[in-house]
C-alpha cells in the first residue's frame, strides 16, 4: 500500500515497485491523483488529519491483503504508525522519532542537546530583541515551503510577526544558513545499522526539490549517521541541511519518511524504497553503501499510457466535482526590505 498517489514522485515509486514484482495498491484523498491509475488497485481515503483516517486505512489494508504500508506525507505518519500493531509492516521510523521531527522546535532542541550542528533557533515569542538577521521564519509544523519567509532585517521580522498570520509560539525563527543545501537519504531499518547515506546537492527547489545531484560529502554523511546514533530513527529518514560559512553542515529539518528525492537515490545505485520493503516483508539482504556521484535528477512532467480497461478497473474516475489538490507551494517568500 502506497499513499499520496498525487505527489510528484509517487507515480514513479508505484511503477518501480510493480517492476520489482509487488502488487501495489495506491491511495489518495483526491480522485485526480495520477498515481491511482498506475497501481494495480487504488482506493480513496480521508486526509491524514481526519479522525477516521487510521481506521479507514486499516480497513483498506485488510481488504486488499496488504503486507506493507509506505506512507509518504507528514499528516499520515503518526496515525499510520499504529497500523503496525495489526501485523502490517509500516516503512517508517519509530514513533518517537517521527513525533520529534514533526515538531520542528522540539527537533532543533533535541539535536542541539545531542551536540549535533543546527542553526540558532527559537520560537518567535522568544526571539524578540535578538538582532541576528537574516533569518528564516516558518511554522513550527508543516511541510514544503508553506508559510516560510526570509527576513533580512529586524524590522522585516517585526512586521511579519505583527501580521498575525500565526501565533508567535507557533512560529520558528532560525538563523539563515546560506551555503550549499543538501537533502540526504539515510537508509536504516529496525536493527539500527545505517546501510547507506546518499547526500544530494539541491540545485533547484520549489516546495519540493526539482533538480539535484548526488555528491560525495563525507562531513555531511557523518553528521547524518550521528542523527541515527543519537535519535535512533530505526527507519528511513531524510536530513535537510546547509553548509555554513566555514563549510560545516547545519541541520535545519528532518523528514521522518522517504524523501521526494528517493528516486534519485535509486538511480544512483541504492534502492532505498525497494530494498527496505524487501527486508521488511521477506528478510531481504541489506543494501550496500555503493552509489554513483554526479547523477542529476531533473524532475519533470511525464505521460503514461494504459488501456481503457485498466483505467476503468481502478474503480474511481477523475471528476470535476472532486476537490482539487492545493497548488504546489512557491519558494520561500522574501519579505520586502
Amino acid at each position: 500500500m502506497v499513499t499520496t498517489a498525487g505527489s510528484a514522485p509517487t507515480s514513479g515509486t508505484i511503477l518501480h515497485l510493480r517492476r520489482l514484482g509487488y502488487r501495489v495498491v495506491a491511495t489518495d484523498i483526491d480522485s485526480t491523483a495520477p498515481g491511482l491509475y498506475l497501481a494495480d488497485a487504488c482506493r480513496l481515503v480521508p486526509p491524514g488529519t481526519d479522525p477516521d483516517f487510521a481506521a479507514e486505512l486499516r480497513g483498506v489494508c485488510a481488504e486488499e491483503g496488504a503486507s506493507a504500508l509506505i506512507p509518504l506525507v507528514d499528516e499520515e505518519l503518526l496515525p499510520a504508525c499504529g497500523l503496525a500493531a495489526s501485523g502490517l509492516q509500516v516503512l517508517l521510523p519509530r514513533r518517537e522519532f517521527i513525533a520529534t521531527c514533526l515538531d520542528k522546535y522540539a527537533l532543533m532542541r533535541r539535536l542541539a542537546a545531542a551536540g549535533l550542528p543546527v542553526p540558532a533557533t527559537a520560537l518567535a515569542s522568544e526571539w524578540e530583541g535578538v538582532p541576528q538577521t537574516p533569518v528564516v521564519v516558518k511554522p513550527r509544523s508543516g511541510r514544503g515551503s508553506r508559510g516560510v519567509a526570509v527576513c533580512h532585517t529586524p524590522g522585516d521580522l517585526s512586521r511579519l510577526l505583527a501580521s498575525g498570520t500565526h501565533a508567535p509560539e507557533e512560529l520558528l525563527v532560525q538563523e539563515r544558513v546560506a551555503g550549499t543545501e543538501f537533502t540526504v537519504s539515510v537508509v536504516v531499518w529496525r536493527d539500527g545499522r545505517v546501510q547507506a547515506v546518499v547526500p544530494k546537492e539541491v540545485v533547484l527547489k520549489r516546495g519540493v526539490t526539482k533538480f539535484a545531484v548526488t555528491r560525495r560529502a563525507e562531513r555531511v554523511a557523518r553528521v547524518c549517521r550521528d542523527v541515527q546514533r543519537e535519535l535512533r530513527a530505526d527507519g528511513p529518514f531524510n536530513v535537510q541541511l546547509a553548509l555554513d560559512a566555514a563549510g560545516e553542515p547545519r541541520i535545519f529539518e528532518i523528514n521522518p519518511r522517504f524523501s521526494s528525492t528517493a528516486p534519485l537515490t535509486t538511480a544512483a545505485g541504492v534502492d532505498e524504497v525497494g530494498g527496505l520493503l524487501t527486508q521488511a516483508v521477506c528478510g531481504g539482504p541489506r543494501l550496500a553503501d555503493e552509489w554513483r556521484e554526479g547523477v542529476v535528477m531533473v524532475r519533470r512532467w511525464t505521460d503514461d499510457f494504459i488501456d481503457e480497461e485498466a483505467f476503468a478497473a481502478a474503480g474511481v474516475r477523475p471528476a470535476a466535482s472532486e476537490p482539487m489538490r492545493e497548488p504546489e507551494p512557491e519558494p520561500a517568500v522574501q519579505v520586502p526590505r
